[in-house]
């Protein structure tokens, strides 16, 4: 009988000796099928003078090479797949924005491998077979859509396959259907927020009682904002097409990190600039190594994602190490006059001050040698439509706000509400000016 709470007990409550071992035998195994059947990995291994037999412990795994998005797109469409394209009954890409899209496969067992993910991490956020999904993630080839779908399905749960975008038509259904939980990037969630208190729609007349964000980094106030204006419990889960899609890692009703299914994958953190191994706790880039995937297995992948990982025992009786929330990426991390800055700390900021939105967008620019950043938020119409001294006043509180978390000035500019675009899938934050 499955606890209410974990969909897997076997594996996600595993010892931790046990569950080590089926980390290593599983990486072996993996091993051996990529240097037999994927290029890329049998020349990385050679040029190295490395054969699968060198990885003898888990330690070893620091001797292998990286997976970067570069050795994806130098293999487009299917250099990288381990298995004939026989074998293959779904795929999947990216978008492409930089240039040729990753291309990502799955046999039949992967598919029932991701749908076992997903369902770990609904059920951990507290959804059961009598619950009503809207996904409100894009379908088509986004792995967001299908694999929070499949999941979904997997526990038993209706699955509302609403997909992105039409807010309105997204509160319809909400009201209609009896939606009980709801599926997207936070970002949207807010904006929809935005749309029930337009609507004069009090979110206590809905059904909804989860939310399960993911798709973009948000803040812990953020969570704070959207759980209080949709009267919910919102959950963050993580995943990345590479690798999976969603079912990566998600947060149990504890919310104190995101717990990896580590018989699937084995993490690392790294110093993204040294490449190094860090410490346990340390903060740096996750690396993520698939382990029981057939048809696109990962070794040692760069996501770029920037977060730390929490081996202690988790109230909730799951063994596997927790990731804490990304704090950004390693390669969205602004460098601004010698100083690291990322925008969930700018948010954490802005949605702790009262009369600014969640609405926000950071714009870099060189004047000079120098780089400078200024960030243009959304606050309300008394604020910004009040005299001159007041706001001065206003802005001058926001800007030394944001200098004490980053240790940096920046320029602060108020905007009109509505202002600022709204995106139906991932929020677009940064605007970088400046010429490379």
């Amino acid at each position: 009988m499955q606890s209410s709470q974990i969909w897997d007990p076997q594996h996600e409550c595993m010892p931790r000796e046990e569950l080590e071992q089926l980390q290593l035998e599983r990486l072996q195994a993996t091993l051996n099928r990529v240097c037999k059947n994927v290029p890329c990995y049998r020349n990385k291994f050679n040029d190295l003078g490395i054969v699968p037999e060198d990885v003898s412990s888990l330690s070893d795994l620091a001797k292998l090479p990286f997976t970067t998005k570069e050795d994806l797109r130098l293999n487009y469409p299917y250099g990288m797949f381990a298995v004939p394209l026989r074998e293959v009954v779904r795929i999947h890409s990216s978008s492409g924005t930089t240039g040729k899209p990753t291309v990502v496969g799955y046999t039949r067992n992967d598919l029932k491998t991701w749908s076992n993910l997903v369902a770990r991490i609904m059920t951990a956020a507290g959804v059961t077979h009598d619950d009503v999904v809207q996904i409100a993630f894009g379908y088509g080839m986004f792995t967001g859509g299908f694999g929070m779908h499949y999941g979904t399905e997997a526990i038993g749960a209706a699955v509302i396959p609403m997909s992105g975008g039409n807010s309105d038509k997204q509160i319809m259904i909400m009201q209609d259907y009896k939606s009980t939980a709801l599926v997207c990037t936070p970002s949207y969630a807010i904006t929809l927020a935005d749309l029930l208190e337009k609507q004069g729609i009090d979110p206590q007349t809905l059904s909804l009682k989860f939310g399960l964000f993911g798709g973009e980094p948000w803040s812990e106030a953020m969570r704070a904002e959207i759980e209080s204006r949709l009267m919910i419990s919102a959950t963050d889960n993580y995943g990345l097409s590479e690798i999976i899609g969603p079912g990566v890692a998600g947060e149990c009703r504890y919310k104190k990190g995101m717990h990896i299914s580590e018989d699937a994958f084995i993490a690392e953190i790294i110093d993204p600039e040294t490449c190094q191994v860090l410490p346990p706790g340390s903060v740096g880039e996750l690396v993520l190594t698939t382990i029981n995937k057939e048809a696109f297995p990962m070794i040692r992948y760069r996501t770029r994602d920037i977060t730390s990982l929490d081996h202690s025992a988790c109230e909730c009786g799951r063994t596997m190490v927790r990731m804490k929330k990304t704090m950004g990426r390693s390669d969205d991390m602004l460098i601004i006059k010698g100083v690291n800055v990322f925008p969930s700390q700018i948010e954490e900021v802005l949605i702790a001050i009262e009369g600014c939105e969640p609405h926000y967008q950071l714009i870099v620019d060189r004047k000079g040698a120098l780089d400078v950043l200024e960030v243009c938020i959304e606050v309300r119409e008394n604020i910004f439509f009040d005299e001159m001294k007041k706001q001065r006043t206003f802005l001058d509180m926001v800007g030394k706000r944001i200098d004490s978390v980053l240790g940096v000035g920046v320029t602060v500019k108020l905007v009109e509400p509505n202002s600022i675009p709204r995106h139906e899938g991932k929020a677009r934050r940064v605007i970088d000016k400046r010429v490379v």
